[in-house]
């Protein structure tokens, strides 16, 4: 995980936040938390998840190598449900020494390390991942950007759904 250069990523934080307050739907939230995210906490991979139901869906990616783009698993056996049912961020420094991580499906992967966050106010229905392929714990100046980043498009996605459908299924 490359030295942060904190100025630049408020920056990028910043515009990011800008054309969330202008997005009109959730494709845009998605788009723009896909575009940004990334760069802002200098990752090697940047997911955002839906929930449908019991399932959490990868519905966007921005990483080295593919990962799990257009894929759905259980709520519960997912780290991103889990920051959706707990409605915090998670942080994993090493997937392998945690056992909430699924390790089969990371194992394919170049993710090393982690950190997700939960998105939307009351009772988060999406979630956006950040990985790393070393492990280590998560920069705690790109972890508070990122959980900005989450918090915000929270807001957005509050007003693009106006309360409807917690769970967006």
């Amino acid at each position: 995980m490359g030295q942060p250069d904190s100025f630049e990523q408020r920056r990028l934080l910043t515009e990011a936040m800008a054309r969330l307050s202008h997005a009109g739907s959730i494709d845009e939230i998605v788009a723009i938390l896909r575009e940004s995210a990334r760069t802002i906490a200098q990752a090697d991979g940047i997911t955002v998840i839906r929930r449908d139901g019991n399932q959490v869906a990868y519905i966007a990616e921005d990483a080295l190598e593919p990962l799990w783009s257009g894929q759905s698993f259980p709520i519960e056996a997912c780290i991103s449900g889990l920051a959706i049912i707990e409605a915090h961020p998670i942080h994993i420094p090493d997937i392998y020494e945690d056992p909430r991580v699924p390790v089969d499906a990371y194992r394919p992967t170049f993710v090393r390390s982690m950190a997700m966050y939960p998105i939307g106010l009351m009772g988060p229905s999406m979630a956006m991942g950040a990985y790393w392929r070393t492990a280590g714990a998560i920069d705690p100046g790109a972890s508070a950007l990122l959980a900005s980043l989450a918090r915000y498009a929270g807001v957005t996605l509050g007003r693009v759904t106006d309360g409807k459908g917690a769970d967006l299924a």
